[in-house]
């Protein structure tokens, strides 16, 4: 008889993994003094605890994963202790254990966002008038309190004012703007920091202690500085790091996870921009995208660069933490020094406009290398401050000739700056001296020798920009220096409607815009009515005026006050008033009538 082969076991199946909880979970704040970053707010929690000043209506703001609902928690926990109400929650007791959880019967949490129609805050107000079941107070947490709409929060305020005694409102929200200032009114609001990145580096440190892990510090405090100050965000990134990249976590694992550049990256574009080497700095960015750099995270990386160049720039080696890694900090010290403070701001404030424009384009990559070249041509720009100056020397015109375009005496402007054909051929020389078409490039500063030649520019800058405007101004019947860049424009009464109309604002802000054109600074017009007649050719004839008001500032200035005023403070004399008459007799102050001046004067005669 054949020997049946008895079959063989099948294998064991793997034990079921118990159900995972995240780190953001599991490491939770459970007492106010967990709560990293928020001292303020904790500190003011346990002192209404103690006191016994606990008010009804709570509202926390602040950025996501700072821990507005942990200390919401927390404090629920503290007011239906079975030790309590007390600042340090015994966390054993079934309140505290089930508020942890979110199973307490008695504190309900709501998400604002699902639930904020009028009919759903009617059925919390229906639940207000209901007793507690087993704990202490009846407490309402509700998340992203903004998202209520308007009827929502009209139907809220009435029991939000006059709550039952044993009822209690926590209010959390990201946008606090968004809350009607009749809700703000009715709550204490504790506004919730951005948790530093070097307490953040500390929490990741002990979690990974903890979780049996090992990571290196550099890329723990790249994770800190990746959370922008949020200590949720933080831990799940480790979550996702410690699950994906076995052994111990490198810097260079979270930047492939990130799609962030390395250390050595940015230092290296930074010091082909600070070289203006375009092409060397194109390339670098090409060779990084092609590998699956991010740009957004590049743009975020060179921000806080640029950022520690500023602070170094500003306070020097003893400046407080900077925002990069050791590696960094090095170079970050050496650019510094090879670098000014207004090209470090310059290229700032390029690198956040740029970040600003990423969230608006598909084309990422093409704004990003417009912002790389723009900054390694930073050192061929001039700023406003040098132009003007450059522009008041005698014959200074400004370059025309591509790759230069500052402004050097005795060099022709381009075709296109002085008004020819934009397509025509760029000359090196001017067509001849003096002003073209009335008008001259050249600065003039506002002064008294200057008034008439600055007016003269002014009409023919508006007749070319504003023709109808330029008519208009015509018509004034006088001008005059009224203070420092200050030129004040004065219309008779005949002449009203004409005022009416330059008066307005974007009038006025066309004459000082010409005015500044013509000055080479900023400039204030003043427009004035005047008594009296006018003349018709106004703008014509107000040089009489002007000549006549500068020759009474001559003579004010050779009379003994004014000269004394001038040698000892530097005094100048802007205006005059039409009424004004230093040879006048002085005014005599009529005398008080007494009792005595009633009696008639004695009669000193002698009648001998």
């Amino acid at each position: 008889m054949a020997k049946v082969k008895a079959p063989e076991p099948e294998p064991a199946a793997a034990p079921a993994p118990a159900d995972y909880t995240a780190v953001a979970r599991r490491y939770r704040p459970q007492q106010f003094a967990e709560l990293l970053g928020q001292e303020h707010v904790a500190g003011a929690l346990v002192n209404s605890l103690q006191s016994g000043r606990v008010a009804h209506a709570y509202l926390f703001t602040g950025a996501r994963g700072v821990g507005k609902t942990s200390a919401a928690r927390i404090l629920a926990k503290a007011l239906n202790c079975v030790e309590g109400p007390t600042p340090t929650p015994c966390d054993r007791c079934d309140s505290c254990k089930a508020i942890a959880t979110g199973e307490d019967v008695d504190v309900h949490e709501i998400d604002g966002a699902s639930n904020n129609k009028v009919e759903d805050v009617r059925d919390l107000r229906h639940g207000v008038g209901v007793g507690t079941i087993r704990s202490r107070y009846k407490i309402y947490i509700i998340d992203e309190v903004h998202m209520l709409s308007t009827g929502a929060f009209n139907a809220l305020l009435k029991t939000l004012e006059e709550p039952p005694p044993r009822v209690k409102f926590i209010f959390a929200t990201t946008e606090v703007q968004k809350i009607p200032i009749t809700i703000l009114s009715r709550c204490q609001r504790f506004d919730f920091a951005h948790v530093g990145s070097g307490k953040i580096f500390d929490q990741l440190k002990r979690i990974v202690s903890q979780e049996g892990h090992k990571a290196d510090d550099d890329a723990l405090k790249l994770i800190a500085r990746r959370a922008g100050g949020s200590m949720r965000d933080s831990q799940s990134l480790l979550d996702q790091l410690l699950a994906s990249c076995p052994g111990t976590l490198t810097a260079d694992q979270v930047n492939a996870l990130l799609g962030t550049a390395g250390d050595e990256r940015v230092i290296e574009l930074a010091a082909a921009i600070f070289k203006g080497d375009a092409k060397g700095a194109l390339d670098l960015l090409g060779a990084w995208v092609e590998r699956g750099l991010q740009v957004g995270e590049l743009v975020d990386q060179l921000i806080g660069y640029w950022r520690s160049l500023m602070l170094v720039s500003c306070g020097g080696p003893d400046v407080r933490e900077l925002p990069v890694t050791t590696t960094q900090k090095e170079a970050v010290f050496a650019q510094a020094k090879l670098t000014s403070l207004d090209a470090i701001l310059s290229g700032l404030d390029v690198w956040t406009t740029t970040r600003a424009r990423l969230r608006d384009t598909p084309h990422t990559q093409v704004v990003l290398e417009m912002a790389v070249v723009r900054l390694c041509r930073m050192g061929e720009l001039l700023s406003v401050g040098q132009l003007v100056q450059a522009l008041s020397q005698p014959g200074a015109i400004a370059v025309g000739a591509p790759g230069n375009r500052a402004v050097r005496p005795g060099v022709a402007l381009p075709e296109s700056a002085t008004g020819a054909k934009k397509n025509g051929p760029v000359t090196s020389s001017s067509p001849g001296p003096g002003p073209q078409n009335g008008y001259d490039n050249s600065s003039l500063a506002l002064s008294e020798s200057t008034l008439t030649e600055v007016w003269r520019r002014l009409l023919v800058g508006l007749s070319e920009r504003s023709p109808i405007l330029g008519s208009q101004i015509k018509s004034a019947n006088s001008y005059a220096i009224f203070g420092p860049n200050t030129l004040a424009i004065r219309f008779t009464a005949e002449y009203n409607h004409v005022y009416e109309a330059c008066n307005t604002e974007s009038n006025t802000r066309r004459i000082e815009e010409v005015l500044k054109a013509v000055t080479g600074s900023p400039a204030q017009v003043r427009l004035e009515r005047v008594a009296g007649a006018g003349s018709k050719n106004g703008a014509a004839d107000a040089g009489v005026s002007v000549v006549g008001a500068a020759d009474r500032k001559k003579q004010l200035m050779n009379l003994p006050l004014f000269q004394k005023a001038s040698q000892m403070l530097g005094a100048q004399i802007w205006h005059v008033d039409d009424e004004f008459d230093p040879a006048a007799p002085p005014r005599v102050a009529p005398r008080a009538t007494t009792d005595e001046d009633d009696d008639p004067p004695a009669d000193t005669t002698d009648e001998s």
